[in-house]
């Protein structure tokens, strides 16, 4: 147990923080600049999207006319406050450009803080002329340097549609991370475990759509009511950070004074991290894991990777569930939204295939799901990795369990598990839908090729090039740019097969091609037989 001669409330506590966030910035020089990349193009490549799909005053008027009777894409997407090009950028990509920067925020914190102390290197760290609270300090500061980035970009590359309103949504994206950021530091007091900590946050984040969806749907004729008259929303938007990006409307009369609750929340949060942090040791929590039996259900490999990652499963499953129903329950108003629009009819057909409108939007949002699905996989499968470079793997390979059978243990569960997601995914969307059963479970099924290839990626690094597998979130990342963003800037159609997802039929609606799903299917037993073998070779590190 580490304890500490530096007197609370001393100067020297934060001793070190400089260097710790230039190791921690280094660290994540391959996965901020990914995150931050995504989240600024899918803000700045809107406004283009947004003139070729609502050119006209007629359109952007049945636009608006839609979202104020449409209240399940009100939940989705959320209100319009004003038909400005700027305006319908914030509608369409606000809530998300947050919740992508909350995400990055939380992995940061929790990487440089509870992963740290879990993997013991925090220990030698705090050895040296380190203070006590240095590496929450520098880890803060890392997620508020990728925040500022962020809103630095946004600001920028949106200062042609209005200066003013681009500070506004740049500044709200960026108070969204660093709340979420600041939740992270609390959550990583209360727990001992990393994984914990990372599913905990993003539970709340959860949480927080859940609450600014429900309060947007609620709010009968908002987005009517907003031009003229200040409109108000739902008590539920407003108690989530979220809803507080909504709310403050950058290019429509922004509210300067919601960044208020924002930065509030943030200053309050850390000051609770910040007193958690000086109460406790290194390595200790105030909600400590409870200790499990050594024997019976975790008598294998197989059955301690099931207990390490049963959590992740539960929660991503209930998500996709949900998200299914309501994807499938936005369905029809979805085709009724996009009407006579070439435009979004185009951009839907390059996403969903050439079937009729509603298979097309099918299709799409299917693709979408089965896009983040691949985050699921490449999370799920570098756990493996986690298990390694924690020293925790090593007790496990010390008995008689050798490195294929415990490495098989979290694949099944990874590869599985994606295949569970996408089956939950499919009866959502009949639950919601209401029809169409079978083509939409084959359609969501038909996914899984493209799914497993990154995770047999992901696996090739771990087992060749285990310094660089944090490099799987890169090609995922940049493979759900391909997928949500490549088909709105009418990218050509040779960077689209970029993704093993370009290769898939589009189903519903579609052919079913089963040559392109062979191939990607070997290419997954291949590069899932090379990562083993390379794991089978080489020196396990540490």
């Amino acid at each position: 147990m580490t304890t500490f001669a530096v007197r609370p409330g001393s100067s020297r506590q934060l001793a070190g923080t400089g260097t710790l966030l230039w190791f921690a910035l280094r660290r994540d020089r391959l996965m901020i600049p990914v995150w931050i990349g995504v989240d600024a193009l899918m803000v700045l490549s809107m406004p283009n999207t947004l003139e070729g799909l609502y050119g006209t005053p007629a359109e952007r008027a049945d636009l608006i006319r839609q979202m104020a009777t449409n209240s399940s894409l009100r939940a989705m997407i959320g209100p319009v406050f004003d038909d400005s090009l700027g305006a319908l950028t914030a509608w369409r990509v606000g809530v998300y450009a947050g919740a992508l920067a909350a995400v990055m925020s939380l992995l940061v914190v929790v990487r440089h803080t509870r992963d740290e102390e879990e993997s013991g290197r925090q220990e030698l760290v705090v050895s040296g002329m380190v203070g006590r609270r240095a590496s929450l300090t520098s880890a803060l500061l890392a997620a508020a340097v990728a925040n500022a980035v962020l809103a630095l970009l946004v600001t920028a590359g949106l200062a042609g549609q209005g200066a003013v309103g681009a500070l506004a949504l740049g500044l709200g994206i960026a108070g969204v991370g660093m709340v979420f950021a600041t939740m992270a530091a609390i959550v990583a007091q209360l727990t001992e475990s990393a994984r914990l900590a990372r599913g905990l946050t993003a539970a709340v984040l959860g949480t927080a759509f859940v609450l600014r969806a429900a309060g947007d749907s609620a709010t009968d004729g908002g987005t009517s009511q907003a031009f003229g008259t200040g409109g108000g929303s739902s008590t539920l938007t407003w108690l989530s950070p979220l809803g507080w990006l909504e709310n403050l409307r950058p290019y429509a009369d922004e509210r300067w004074w919601v960044l208020a609750l924002l930065a509030g929340a943030m200053l309050l949060q850390g000051a609770v991290a910040y007193g958690l942090a000086g109460r406790r040791d290194i390595g200790m929590s105030f909600l400590p894991t409870r200790p499990g039996p050594a024997t019976g259900r975790l008598g294998s490999a197989g059955a301690l990777a099931w207990r390490l990652q049963r959590g992740g499963v539960l929660g991503w499953s209930i998500g996709f569930l949900l998200a299914g129903v309501v994807y499938g329950g936005m369905t029809e108003g979805a085709a009724d939204l996009v009407g006579d629009n070439a435009g979004a009819r185009r951009i839907f057909e390059r996403m969903g295939g050439q079937s009729g409108l509603t298979d097309a939007f099918l299709a799409s949002m299917v693709g979408m799901l089965g896009l983040v699905a691949a985050l699921y996989i490449v999370a799920s499968v570098l756990r493996l990795h986690g298990e390694e470079t924690s020293g925790r793997a090593e007790p496990v390979l010390a008995n008689a369990v050798g490195r294929l059978r415990w490495a098989a243990g979290h694949l099944v569960i990874a590869f599985g598990g994606s295949a569970l997601l996408m089956l939950l995914a499919g009866l959502g969307f009949a639950v919601g839908y209401g029809r169409e059963t079978g083509p939409i479970l084959g359609a969501c099924l038909v996914q899984l090729p493209a799914i497993w290839v990154i995770g047999g990626l992901a696996v090739l690094l771990i087992g060749v090039l285990p310094r660089a597998a944090a490099a799987a979130w890169g090609v995922a990342g940049a493979v759900l740019l391909i997928g949500w963003v490549g088909p709105a800037l009418d990218v050509p159609q040779v960077v689209l097969d970029l993704s093993p997802f370009g290769h898939l039929p589009k189903l519903p609606g579609g052919e079913m091609a089963w040559g392109p799903v062979l191939v990607l299917l070997g290419s997954a037993v291949v590069l899932v037989a090379a990562g083993l073998a390379g794991l089978r070779r080489r020196d396990m590190t540490t």
